[in-house]
C-alpha cells in the first residue's frame, strides 16, 4: 500500500506522460528554472555540481544515496562491502535512473570512482550527480557516463563521509530531492523537477523554447527587445503567424 504522506512513495506513485522524458531531453535547465519559478519554486537548481566534461545531456528519474559526516567508529574499511554499503545501493539502481548523492557538500573526498561508475553504466544508469567530489576523473570521463560533481578529489569517501541509506529524500547542492523526481543536467548545471509537475513543466518548457527561437530570429535581424521579450500583443500576433508559416520568416 502506498503511504501518500511519505514523499518517497507519493512521488513514485505519479505516472509520467509518454513524451515527458523526450521533452525534457530537448530543453535547457535555464528554461526549466523559469517554468518552475512561474509555479513558485525557486530552490530547484543545485549549487556546486557541474559536468566533468562534454557529453550527452543528463535526464532521468532520481535514485538517491545519502552520506553523513564521517565518524571513525562507523566509517571503517570493513564496511565497504556490507549489506548497507554503496555497493549494495548500486546493485539496486534501475536502468534510466540518475543517481543523486547527498555528500553533505563535502568536496574534499570522492563519493564514487571509476569502478562504481562503470558498474552503474553496466546497470543502465542515466548518470550521476553529487555535491561532493569525484575520484578517477580521467577514467570516469572515458566511460561516457554523464557525471556532475563539485570537483576532483583523490581521497576515498571514508576520509570524510559515511554512507547510510538509499532511496530516501535527500539534499544535494542545496536542493531537496525525492526519489522519482526528474533530474536534468546540462552546461548550466543541474535542476530538479518535482515528479508531480514534470508533465506540464516539460510541455510548457518546450513551448517556451519555441517562442524564444522566434525571439532570437527577431533580435538577430535587429529588433529591440522592448515589447518583444516579454511580448506585447503585436509580438504575439507575429509569433502566431510565424508558427502558421512553419517557423519561417516572422513578419
Amino acid at each position: 500500500m502506498v503511504d501518500d504522506d511519505n514523499p518517497e512513495n507519493a512521488g513514485a506513485a505519479v505516472p509520467l506522460g509518454p513524451e515527458t522524458l523526450a521533452r525534457l531531453r530537448g530543453v535547457g535547465t535555464a528554461t526549466l528554472t523559469m517554468q518552475l519559478l512561474k509555479r513558485g519554486l525557486r530552490s530547484v537548481w543545485m549549487a556546486g555540481p557541474q559536468a566533468i566534461g562534454p557529453g550527452p545531456r543528463l535526464v532521468g528519474e532520481a535514485f538517491t544515496l545519502r552520506f553523513v559526516p564521517q565518524r571513525e567508529d562507523l566509517a571503517r574499511l570493513d564496511t565497504l562491502g556490507g549489506p548497507g554499503s554503496t555497493r549494495a545501493a548500486i546493485e539496486a539502481v534501475e536502468p534510466g535512473r540518475v543517481v543523486v548523492i547527498d555528500a553533505c557538500g563535502l568536496a574534499t573526498c570522492g563519493t564514487l570512482g571509476d569502478i562504481l561508475i562503470a558498474r552503474l553504466r553496466a546497470r543502465g544508469a542515466a548518470g550521476v550527480v553529487t555535491d561532493g567530489g569525484m575520484r578517477d576523473l580521467a577514467e570516469v570521463r572515458a566511460l561516457g557516463v554523464p557525471v556532475f560533481c563539485a570537483g576532483p578529489a583523490a581521497p576515498p569517501s571514508l576520509t570524510g563521509l559515511f554512507f547510510v541509506a538509499w532511496q530516501e529524500t535527500i539534499g544535494c547542492g542545496g536542493v531537496a530531492v525525492v526519489p522519482g523526481d526528474l533530474v536534468v543536467g546540462d552546461e548550466d548545471g543541474v535542476v530538479v523537477v518535482p515528479r508531480a509537475l514534470a508533465d506540464e513543466v516539460a510541455e510548457e518548457s518546450q513551448e517556451q523554447e519555441r517562442f524564444e527561437r522566434f525571439v532570437r530570429q527577431r533580435v538577430d535581424r535587429g529588433d529591440p527587445v522592448t515589447g518583444l521579450y516579454p511580448p506585447n500583443e503585436a509580438t504575439l500576433a507575429a509569433y502566431r503567424r510565424w508558427l502558421n508559416d512553419g517557423e519561417l520568416g516572422g513578419s
